[in-house]
């Protein structure tokens, strides 16, 4: 009698795990989707449509607010200043960032903990606080209103992501297998390319991705720092200001969509980065 209520408390336990489990994935996915629905809804509708009320279940598939954008003068500059921006902030964050995580996984050091503290201070600071200092050293050193100088402000919101994310990578790769190289003739630098490099690049691939998504949807550096070369989020910033209610809806439209078809066309790396970090 003890054994089938024990039997019985079990499959309830079980059942209600996977009832919180399946509700907990269904309310993720609609907090992640209704809001991107919605905004392709008002996109995609009349002006008329997107101050009524309900909303319609489909679209209209009014392309008139999309038109205008593609029209609007300074919008591919813009769209082109982010491109940029967000590919040079990719690069230099995993150039500086993975050689930080692999010595943080590889090498015992007096002050290593304090190191990594140090890496996650650096977003303990508002850049709105720094923002006043950062725009006096630009203009000083000719940095102002660069894409270059956006960028390097970019890669330091990045790197503490990027150096923590490869540093779970590399610990995720066992040193004997280094180790076993160099037994074979190798120096650290060739058994790197050779054995870790292949193993972790779609891990470093997905920390990119991190990195230019930080930077794609970065505004207020980017607000303060240019004026002439904006890129696409304030460029949109200061445009849709005072603009309409279904233009504001058409520019956060074309603000996510690049970054979606992005993340979506890079998807397997970071699917292989979850699987090298779980080793």
């Amino acid at each position: 009698m003890t054994d089938t209520v024990a039997i019985d408390a079990s499959a309830d336990t079980r059942k209600w795990g996977k009832v919180l489990y399946v509700s907990t994935v269904v309310f993720l996915c609609a907090w992640v989707l209704v809001p991107i629905y919605f905004l392709l809804i008002n996109t995609l509708s009349s002006p008329e449509t997107v101050t009524s009320f309900p909303k319609p279940f489909w679209p209209e598939f009014d392309l008139a607010s999309l038109t205008f954008f593609a029209g609007f003068d300074g919008m591919l500059s813009a769209l082109k200043n982010s491109i940029i921006v967000a590919a040079m902030t990719m690069v230099m964050s995993i150039v500086i960032g993975a050689p930080a995580g692999y010595a943080l996984s590889r090498f015992e050091f007096r002050g290593k903990g304090t190191f990594r503290l140090l890496i996650l201070l650096t977003r303990a600071f508002p850049l709105p606080l720094l923002a006043l200092p950062l725009a006096v050293l630009f203009i000083r050193t000719g940095l102002d209103d660069t894409a270059f100088g956006l960028a390097l402000v970019h890669t330091t919101l990045a790197i503490p992501f990027s150096v923590l994310i490869t540093f779970s990578l590399f610990s995720g790769i066992p040193i004997e297998l280094e180790e076993a190289a160099w037994t074979l003739g190798c120096n650290r630098l060739t058994a790197f390319q050779k054995v870790v490099l292949p193993l972790i690049l779609p891990g470093i691939t997905a920390s990119a991705i991190f990195a230019f998504v930080i930077s794609w949807n970065e505004v207020f550096a980017a607000a303060v720092l240019t004026i002439e070369n904006r890129t696409l989020t304030a460029f949109l910033l200061q445009n849709l200001n005072t603009s309409p209610l279904h233009l504001k809806f058409a520019g956060g439209f074309i603000l996510v969509v690049p970054a979606l078809i992005f993340i979506f066309a890079v998807r397997k790396y970071l699917f292989a980065m979850w699987g090298i970090a779980n080793r």
